[in-house]
């Protein structure tokens, strides 16, 4: 064998071992992510409301100067999937901790981007919260209820992560909007609920939040308000997201509502909606839910936004001033 054939099977060779790993390893180590799912973004979402409303725009405020960032902060790893957030806080220091709030995108359970709601964020942090923007798996990537456990994994990480963001680990909130709605109001009424837990990350801190914002979001996918689950055309965005219809599955389409879940442990929550009525189908019969228990809430609508009104102005700032009015009663903020 000549010196330049031995050289090219030693080159062989080294390429074939460096493949044997990902060769021998399960199917789902070799799973790349799965394609992003654009269909809802701040410009589509844009362009559609304003055929009727002609006068909004796209609401982005400039980064306060009181405010830092840190951006595409790894919160959780589950098999080679890195879950990523960004997470805003105030600049000064305070020995207690600020208040925290997670904010959850909407988009269908499929699509969106946690970048949507980074302008409420800093927004929010600039008035005394530690604020964070997470991704979740869409459907497109895990059926329910994975988007619920790698959220409650990140209430976890920001309470693993307190002293290093300040933050106030008896005062965290969620505030989610559309499916991140729905999510946020979930989360806040299965506190403690092992079965919705998961493990995957820092499963020895609690994923407790103290307080819900729920912009339109739903709080009852089986109910007679809910537009959810409709398949007549093809498998609706809750189809595929709970990966069977709610005949053949319909205990995770009622364990996925949070009016279900209502007790007397339930946190405060605000309800901020749109006249788009189906958006928040199950508020009426939670809210009745909630006084039984005597627990606060607040409701506030605007009658004639659509249902991406907090994406926009001129409703952003309403939308920002609700949320902060009701944090700072709830964590008695001064």
């Amino acid at each position: 064998m000549t010196t330049q054939s031995t050289s090219s099977l030693l080159r062989w060779l080294i390429a074939l071992s460096c493949l044997l790993p990902f060769l021998a390893s399960p199917v789902e180590a070799q799973q790349l992510p799965a394609p992003r799912d654009t269909s809802f973004t701040v410009y589509s979402a844009f362009i559609k409301a304003k055929k009727n409303n002609p006068a909004i725009s796209v609401a982005r405020p400039t980064l306060p100067s009181t405010v830092q960032a840190k951006m595409n902060l790894t919160y959780c790893t589950i098999g080679n999937r890195n879950l990523q957030l960004d997470i805003f806080r105030p600049i000064a220091n305070r020995k207690k901790g600020y208040p925290a709030v997670l904010f959850i995108h909407g988009g269908g359970w499929r699509s969106g981007d946690r970048l949507q709601h980074v302008p409420m964020a800093q927004q929010l942090a600039a008035v005394g919260y530690v604020t964070v923007t997470a991704e979740y798996r869409l459907s497109t990537e895990a059926v329910y209820p994975a988007a619920v456990m790698d959220l409650k994994a990140a209430i976890r990480w920001m309470r693993a992560n307190a002293k290093a963001y300040a933050i106030d680990t008896t005062k965290i909130a969620v505030w989610g909007f559309s499916a991140g709605g729905q999510l946020a109001a979930l989360l806040g009424t299965t506190n403690d609920d092992k079965t919705l837990e998961g493990d995957a990350c820092y499963p020895s801190h609690s994923s407790s939040v103290q307080a819900i914002v729920d912009v339109d979001g739903t709080l009852a996918f089986i109910h007679p308000e809910s537009g959810e689950g409709n398949d007549s055309k093809g498998p609706s965005a809750a189809t595929y997201w709970f990966g069977a219809s709610k005949t053949e599955k319909p205990e995770l389409w009622h364990q996925a509502g949070a009016l279900n879940h209502v007790t007397g442990a339930t946190p405060p929550i605000v309800f901020i909606n749109s006249s788009v009525d189906r958006m928040h189908a199950g508020r009426e019969d939670m809210i009745k839910k909630l006084d039984a228990f005597h627990i606060y809430h607040e409701v506030h609508s605007f009658p004639d936004a659509p249902h991406t009104f907090p994406l926009f102005n001129p409703w952003f700032e309403p939308t920002l001033k609700y949320t902060v009015a009701f944090l700072n009663k709830v964590f008695k903020v001064k």
